[in-house]
């Protein structure tokens, strides 16, 4: 059967905080696959799942969700258990990306740079933090910056820690690294390229993120040729570090001395028509629609 007929459900929305993001990534997906002759249905991934998945009649899946259960290993083993095809990673690659107490302890068992950090439980003590001023606050277990602070001052951690920990259960303390930041492009096991963002606000925000004009987007990035071929070389270790396969976009930042730090590995990167992953793919000659049509053939082992 062509890869045209096959019954195509782009997996979207979902029960996360990030559920919006997810909507507009699934509507892009849907309407690229619909223009390349695709057979596609949309599928808001609810509590019934795996119930509109069968009445569908799906035989593949684009995951097109963010956050919460359609990122972190349990859409993924779900559809393992069913038997349907699926893009991106795999359960355990997923379930370690989401995590980012896991996805570090990875990361520095491989000798990838991480700034120094810590972690937190609920209602446990609060050790005293052995790095300097100032720190990054963020929940083990969210994404798109959701629940992200900085703290510049001892004074700031408390209020820091209880919106962090309204949203997980383990939160994540980190000595906060000045320097630019890059995301770099994953495809195939292969680096596509990568985007240097520049925030209007005092970091890459939620607010950054998605509110037009709010953050500046250099392609490529405006960074010497050596430093970046360093920067891609940790975004694909990284990557490969987790056992990811499919797309994924590694957000760094590289430090005065050029040092790539990993800040964290996205298995379901945004796929918006001006997502970063998209606009990185577009500078390497793959343009929206050729980019999901890549994703879903490598899924189907095509």
């Amino acid at each position: 059967m062509p890869v045209t007929n096959k019954k195509i459900g782009v997996l979207m929305g979902g029960l996360s905080a990030e559920r919006e993001v997810s909507l507009k990534t699934g509507e892009a997906i849907y309407n690229a696959l619909v223009r390349a002759g695709y057979n596609a249905c949309r599928i808001d991934a609810g509590r019934d799942i795996a119930e509109a998945v069968r009445r569908e009649a799906v035989e593949a899946a684009f995951i097109a969700l963010h956050g919460g259960a359609g990122e972190d290993g349990s859409i993924q083993g779900l559809l393992e258990v069913i038997g349907i095809p699926y893009t991106g990673s795999g359960v355990l690659a997923s379930a370690i990306a989401m995590d980012k107490e896991f996805s570090k302890k990875v990361f520095v068992f491989h000798g990838l740079p991480v700034p120094e950090f810590i972690v937190l439980k609920r209602g446990g003590r609060v050790p005293e933090i052995r790095f300097p001023l100032p720190w990054v606050v963020k929940p083990a277990t969210e994404g798109s910056s959701i629940g992200v602070s900085m703290v510049d001052d001892a004074a700031g951690l408390a209020p820091a820690l209880e919106k962090a920990f309204g949203l997980s259960e383990r939160v994540i303390v980190e000595r906060r690294v000045y320097g630019k930041e890059v995301q770099v492009g994953i495809l195939g096991g292969k680096v596509l390229g990568s985007v240097e963002v520049r925030p209007s606000t005092d970091f890459y925000s939620y607010e950054a993120k998605y509110t037009a004009g709010k953050t500046q987007y250099i392609l490529p990035p405006e960074i010497d040729a050596k430093m970046l071929g360093k920067a891609h070389e940790t975004g694909l270790q990284a990557h490969l570090a987790l056992g990811c396969r499919g797309a994924s976009r590694v957000d760094l930042i590289l430090d005065a001395n050029g040092t790539p730090y990993v800040l964290e590995v996205n298995t379901i990167p945004g796929m918006t028509e001006t997502s970063l992953l998209p606009k990185i793919a577009r500078l390497s000659g793959l343009d929206f629609t050729a980019l999901v049509e890549e994703i879903l053939k490598e899924a189907l082992g095509l």
